[in-house]
């Protein structure tokens, strides 16, 4: 499979303590295929001491838990395997392994030509054979090496089989033959090698976006430049025109444009100026820039999001275990069917003992599941690695593959379908009450409150003027779905929804009245009340986002139906769902309710996905198929908890997730059939007396190459359907 045979140091990374155990990362840059994880696999998973292992063959990385004594145990058990890991510290990066000489494979080459040539004019038998054997040995002792560590172990992994095969070759005195397998095999193993580094080159290349050095303020006013990985939160770091950004952070002078693509996926610049974020990876426009550092360099946004994809390649997708457990199954069975013709037809007289171990060696070649193996991770870490591209975090190739399932999308209303920044409209005083205290109140409860509405009353009250001064308040509550509540001056006063007044039974029929004009307009109504009576209410108004209406039209393009599961009052719910074009709005839903509302989607076994801000609607979120995280840019909790993350607020990125799922089914789906089908197909061949050990090879090897480029395809996916 696609490896060199050099023997390269691996890098390990910090033992990080989980209880009473230890968890070590190793860094094997010779691992990136089913071989050599089966074969570490098998001679870890003997030590009692090895609690669990993870393997990420696209990054090469092996996750262990051990107890606390085990670590010396497990190096020496991976040495014996023919790898020498050694330990490094946890700032010293990985280092690459130089591409393989090529001029020992130009050799074997010449050397299996001149084998071929050899035996089509018939020179005496010694010339080819010591020209197959120059080839064998120039590219093929790694193979041989290999192949007799997997035996030692127990395992009839590709080098393996492939020695036996070129082995019995040569004692059969197919010389050509022999010589040119080995070089076939080593070359379409450096150009698979090639192609799998471009998968793996998609995901580093993320964290690449940074830049090694930054201009950061010393305690004298100078600036001098530092490594990023050096700078502490709190720094002062300049930025100049046409930089990239080292580290998320705060501006605090200077007013510019940032190109966020990176990140978000966003196609225009973001216009930036103080009191605004910035992230690290992201570049700056035409202005200079002063940040105050918020997260270290192993913190920010693009390092969670980098760490959160590793994480999402280590755990393996349904089509991903199907596949692995077929392969346990396939390759012995193979084996046994290659043993079967070796033995079985020469016994009953069927034909002479050369044609059929000749025809037993074809099929070893043909018994390696890797195309089959390596198809699945390398699709699933090409679309993982363009959602990122495109600014939507997907936690894992379960999501992935799960998404072309969805039929119902659900969707909170503020700050997903909406701005989320709703603005005051209307104030009325009911009765004979003082407007300037029933304001002062209602904007002492609603400061308290970080809800959008809440935060749009008090900015509205307080920008109207003749307004007295907030006052203390004690005992504040929020009450989820429903409003806040406090003390204020020993009096209990609540501002809140029509759902609360009514739950408190200070509704009337005037009330009601009003409350139904606004609300028919598309506006949400809040009211202040105390223990007695309503006092005021208030009246705000969100505009629909711009992206909505067309994120809408999408997901009924593919075949998805949508739900507007509200807090907010059923006439402004119906009103927003009508502007967009929703299918089915519902309002004055608390948190449970919402639950049951999704629930009630996915009662017939429908496929649900749940959109929302990741804190109100998290039990919808937890029970849908899969949650939706929105504007989850530089936010710790969504990054790592949902199950998809838009890194910035465009619902548009849903459909195009939607997409990018069946695109990934679609080439799952073929590469299993292409590796099963050229095997299936060579094996007949094989069998009918017209395979040949060379054609084994391209079955083999042609059939890898041909999956990893499909499933590359992915890299390049920029629509929805």
């Amino acid at each position: 499979m696609a490896h060199t045979t050099r023997t390269t140091p691996a890098r390990l990374a910090p033992t990080v303590v989980e209880g009473t155990d230890r968890r070590t990362q190793l860094h094997i840059l010779q691992m990136d295929c089913p071989t050599e994880e089966t074969l570490i696999r098998q001679a870890l998973g003997r030590l009692p001491q090895v609690r669990h292992l993870e393997f990420n063959l696209m990054q090469r990385v092996l996750t262990i838990i051990h107890t606390p004594d085990a670590l010396d145990t497990v190096l020496r058990t991976i040495r014996e395997l023919g790898f020498t890991p050694e330990q490094a510290s946890a700032e010293t990066p990985p280092v690459a392994e130089p591409p393989a000489s090529w001029w020992p494979l130009a050799v074997a080459g010449t050397a299996a030509l001149a084998a071929e040539a050899a035996h089509w004019v018939n020179t005496p038998w010694p010339v080819p054979a010591i020209l197959a054997v120059l080839a064998v040995a120039s590219c093929g002792l790694g193979t041989y090496r290999k192949g007799w560590t997997a035996l030692r172990h127990g395992q009839l992994n590709i080098n393996a089989l492939m020695s036996i095969a070129v082995t019995g070759a040569l004692v059969l005195g197919q010389w050509a033959e022999a010589a040119m397998v080995m070089v076939l095999y080593t070359l379409a193993e450096r150009i698979e090698a090639r192609s799998l580094d471009r998968a793996r080159s998609a995901v580093q290349g993320l964290m690449r976006l940074t830049p090694d050095l930054a201009t950061v303020r010393q305690p004298d006013g100078h600036w001098r430049e530092m490594p990023a990985n050096a700078i502490p939160v709190g720094a002062q770091v300049r930025t100049r025109p046409g930089e990239r950004i080292a580290l998320d952070g705060w501006i605090e002078s200077g007013c510019s444009t940032v190109d966020q693509s990176p990140i978000t996926g966003e196609s225009l610049p973001i216009d930036k100026t103080v009191g605004d974020p910035v992230y690290a990876g992201t570049i700056n426009g035409a202005g200079t820039l002063e940040y105050r550092v918020s997260a270290v360099a192993g913190e920010s946004t693009l390092a969670r999001i980098v760490r959160a994809i590793e994480s999402a390649q280590s755990a393996r997708a349904p089509t991903q275990r199907f596949v692995d457990r077929f392969a346990r199954v396939y390759t012995p069975l193979v084996v046994l069917l290659a043993l079967g013709i070796a033995i079985i037809p020469p016994i009953l007289g069927m034909g002479g003992w050369h044609d059929w171990v000749y025809k037993a060696l074809v099929l070893l070649v043909i018994a390696c599941p890797c195309a089959l193996v390596i198809s699945t991770p390398v699709s699933i870490v090409s679309g993982l690695t363009a959602a990122a591209r495109q600014g939507v975090l997907i936690k894992g190739g379960t999501h992935l593959e799960q998404g072309r399932l969805l039929r119902w999308i659900a969707l909170d209303k503020t700050g997903t379908l909406t701005q989320g920044r709703p603005v005051l409209t209307d104030r009325q005083i009911l009765g004979n009450q003082e407007a300037a205290r029933c304001h002062a109140l209602a904007v002492s409860l609603a400061v308290h409150s970080d809800h959008p509405v809440s935060q749009a009353i008090a900015q509205g009250l307080t920008a109207a003027g003749n307004l007295s001064s907030a006052r203390p308040v004690t005992d504040f509550a929020a009450l989820p779905g429903r409003g806040t509540q406090g003390c204020i001056d020993e009096e209990h006063y609540h501002l809140g929804n029509h759902r609360l007044i009514h739950e408190r039974g200070l509704c009337s029929p005037a009330l009601e009245t009003r409350l139904k004009a606004l609300e028919q307009a598309g506006k949400t109504v809040v009211l202040l009340a105390d223990q007695r009576q309503v006092l005021s209410l208030y009246a705000v108004a969100d505009t629909v986002k711009p992206e909505s209406a067309t994120a809408i039209r999408a997901l009924h393009a593919q075949g998805v139906r949508t739900a507007m599961l509200s807090g907010d009052n059923p006439h402004t719910a119906a009103a927003i769902a009508a502007q967009v074009g929703i299918d089915r709005a519902e309002g004055n839903l608390l948190p449970e309710d919402k639950l049951r509302a999704v629930e009630q989607l996915a009662s017939d076994g429908t496929g649900v996905g749940m959109v929302g801000d990741g804190i109100n609607d998290a039990p919808a979120l937890a029970r849908a198929d899969i949650g939706f995280a929105m504007g989850a840019m530089g936010t710790d909790t969504a990054i790592e908890t949902a199950d998809v993350a838009l890194m910035d607020d465009d619902l548009r990125k849903i459909p195009w997730f939607i997409g990018l799922s069946r695109a990934t089914h679609r080439i799952l789906v073929q590469n299993i059939t292409l590796a099963l089908g050229i095997k299936v197909v060579f094996l007949a061949l094989t069998v009918a007396g017209v395979g040949t050990m060379w054609m084994a090879v391209f079955a083999d090897v042609g059939a890898s190459l041909l999956v990893v480029g499909n499933g590359l395809r992915l890299l390049r996916h920029h629509t929805g359907e």
